[in-house]
């Protein structure tokens, strides 16, 4: 409940000091030990990422976003260049450090600098990408970004609410269930009810050192199995009183 009352008597939000409205997020590389995010480019990263993506013959990875699936190099770089290259949503290339490839696709969306929130989504991880630390770092990075570098309050993912992977993976990553968006949005022909999540910049300290200590190099052993599970780190934070 509210513990401010204004000159009228009504509960009224806490002040928010000094606020500026924050910059938009900047075209440039975001370094982590495994991999890269670099700005999009055609050039650079379509036929890494169609290459990276062939390895999903079934084509699970579209199944709930709303374009693709794209088979050939042509049809994938007219969607990068139609789609891909503006200011909102921001596409980034993830690129495996130990290939110097790309290997999946992210972005900043809905980038709302007056108010210090920007969402993340249209992810797309090819199967090279999927269930590696650098899947784990991309992300950790964005929000970094976000957080550390650009002072935003407030960093969404929604996703459908038939995807139990990308759900899981919101709460795996320390983002906090909000609720379910009935009939949000049409997509592929299909009704899709949204699932929100969120992370605030109170909340960002605990999560940034959840995921400095399960990206450390000595939290895994000699094969590459993780000593403790980024699921218990984050899930062991309390929210802040």
């Amino acid at each position: 409940m509210a513990d401010r009352l204004n000159e009228l008597g009504q509960p009224i939000g806490p002040e928010v000091p000094d606020w500026k409205p924050r910059q938009p997020p900047p075209r440039t590389v975001m370094s982590g030990r495994t991999c890269r995010i670099e700005p999009i480019d055609p050039d650079r990263h379509a036929a890494d990422l169609v290459d990276a993506n062939s390895e999903d013959s079934e084509g699970r990875i579209w199944t709930y976003l709303p374009y693709g699936p794209m088979d050939t190099f042509e049809a994938y770089r007219e969607w990068m260049e139609a789609t891909c290259l503006g200011d909102d949503p921001l596409f980034h290339a993830i690129v495996a450090a130990d290939t110097d490839r790309a290997v999946g696709v992210a972005s900043y969306l809905r980038i709302t600098p007056n108010a210090g929130v920007i969402e993340v989504g249209h992810i797309n991880y090819a199967p090279p990408l999927q269930k590696t630390i650098a899947a784990t770092e991309a992300m950790y990075l964005m929000m970094g970004r976000a957080f550390d570098e650009l002072g935003y309050r407030r960093y969404e993912w929604k996703c459908d609410a038939l995807n139990a992977g990308s759900c899981a993976a919101a709460l795996r990553l320390g983002f906090r269930f909000e609720g379910i968006f009935r009939q949000a949005v049409v997509t592929k022909g299909r009704n899709r009810d949204s699932a929100w999540y969120s992370i605030l910049d109170t909340e960002w300290p605990a999560l940034k050192a959840a995921f400095e200590t399960w990206l450390d190099p000595a939290n895994f052993d000699a094969g590459g199995g993780q000593k403790q599970s980024l699921s218990d780190l984050t899930g062991a934070i309390k929210p802040p009183a």
